[in-house]
């Protein structure tokens, strides 16, 4: 049976007894020695000469991923701006910071996030009736081919769910019939898979999973259960985080995050609205937003946010529309967009944005089998549809398209479609997004595949 019809020094005390209580008051709140100290984390960083500046000014070298800080410090009040001063090369890639700027206040900063673009090198498509995890090298004209050892197993029953961190280090898949994740070690040179060790415990139900922006936290929303459970993530170890697993909405099938790492969104399929959550930098635990709820329109499976940070959209399968937001980056509350709930004429379902945000690819399952492209305009978010593909039929049989992705560079696109065991491979045009299937489309993978990652 598939998904579909089963629908995380010195103590105060001795400072205290040496400087007196007024001293170490003013030490506190006005942290002498230099000032408030402006840090973060870089994430998928392969390339070298990386540099960064805080204020056009005070520039940071970075040699690899992790945590960094820059020397000098800021007091109460100052502002601080990181930008990229330097492009990393050999490999070229892209970085781009979020939580960048803001006010210095009594604490320092240490949620800046500096994303650098992967390779889009490999896809992972997850096949949930033969339980196996089919492994791709994607070719420079998009072709794909095997990677050797593929398919893999997931080590689980009806795995649903995958995403790569973003590090391209593992490979976490949601075994919907296990109630477990599995954990995967990313080979950097083939793309071949190898157990990180025992699949880690969920709630009943997992189908969906995300990794923040940091690397930090996995997220997981366990349908049957009505929870999102968290865990810290490292070494290839899943550790729960306190409080987990949180409450959330009926049946929720869908989990997106802000660029930044700040908010946490949660579709509910049966109740028709988007959970939303604040999350506790360096902690991941996770708060709701005072105005969450959000309602959609009926059968929300999955939501996205745009890589603007600004725009969300949630795909509505059981009223065939689409749902379209404003998001506050300051807030994380979502407002309805005019012009919405937006007809798509079949059941849309998988989602994925361009790297630039200009456009969104949508699969619409059941009676059309097609991918849509739709145009964002960054002024009101109202999209346009703009062209629309087949997305792998041979004649005239469903495929039922049920994940679209689309690699960092935005050059391609891959659908996985249920029916047909397979998954369809696009050309993206960079100017408008229309689709092209890249020679040799669809091929073959496992048994009712369900999802797609790509590193």
């Amino acid at each position: 049976m598939t998904a579909r019809a089963k629908l995380q020094g010195m103590s105060l005390v001795g400072v205290l007894s040496l400087v007196g209580l007024g001293a170490a008051t003013a030490l506190v709140a006005c942290h002498i020695g230099g000032g408030y100290r402006i840090g973060g984390t870089v994430t998928g960083l392969r390339g070298s000469g990386l540099v960064l500046e805080n204020n056009s000014g005070d520039s940071l070298r970075i040699s690899g991923n992790g945590g960094f800080r820059f020397s000098s410090g800021i007091d109460k009040g100052g502002t601080y701006s990181v930008s990229v001063s330097t492009q990393p090369g050999n490999p070229s890639q892209t970085c781009v910071v979020h939580n960048g700027s803001g006010t210095i206040d009594n604490t320092d900063i240490s949620n800046v996030i500096v994303s650098c673009n992967r390779p889009g090198s490999v896809a992972y498509v997850v096949n949930e009736s033969s339980n196996s995890i089919s492994a791709y090298l994607i070719l420079s004209n998009g072709v794909l081919a095997p990677v050797q050892g593929s398919p893999f197993s997931t080590n689980g029953q009806s795995p649903v769910a995958a995403v790569v961190d973003p590090n391209g280090t593992y490979l976490y898949v949601a075994n919907n019939a296990s109630n477990t994740v599995s954990i995967f070690t990313i080979n950097q040179s083939t793309g071949a898979l190898s157990s990180a060790g025992l699949p880690v415990a969920t709630g009943n139900g997992p189908f969906a999973v995300l990794v923040d922006p940091a690397d930090q936290f996995l997220y997981v929303a366990n349908k049957t259960d009505n929870t999102v459970s968290v865990y810290e993530i490292g070494a290839g170890t899943a550790t729960a985080v306190s409080g987990s697993p949180y409450a959330v909405g009926t049946t929720p099938s869908s989990l997106a995050m802000d660029p930044g790492g700040n908010f946490l969104y949660v579709t509910s399929y049966l109740e028709g609205l988007v959970s939303a959550f604040s999350i506790e930098a360096g902690a991941g635990i996770l708060s709701p937003l005072g105005g969450a709820p959000f309602g959609t329109a009926k059968g929300p499976v999955r939501i996205g946010v745009a890589p603007t940070g600004n725009l969300a959209y949630v795909s509505n399968e059981l009223s065939t529309s689409l749902s379209g937001y404003s998001l506050n980056p300051s807030t994380g509350d979502l407002a309805p967009l005019s012009g919405f709930p937006l007809s798509t004429t079949s059941a849309p379902e998988g989602m994925a944005f361009d790297p630039g945000g200009r456009f969104v690819l949508v699969a619409d399952v059941t009676a059309r089998n097609n991918i849509s492209t739709y145009s964002i305009s960054p002024s009101t978010g109202a999209l346009t549809l703009s062209s629309t593909v087949a997305s792998g039929s041979t004649a005239g049989n469903a495929v039922f398209p049920v994940d679209i992705q689309i690699t960092p560079q935005g050059n391609f696109a891959y659908v996985a479609n249920e029916s047909s065991n397979t998954v369809s491979g696009f050309a993206v045009a960079a100017s408008t997004g229309a689709l092209s299937a890249v020679p040799g489309s669809p091929f073959l993978v496992g048994s009712a595949p369900h999802a797609i990652a790509i590193y």
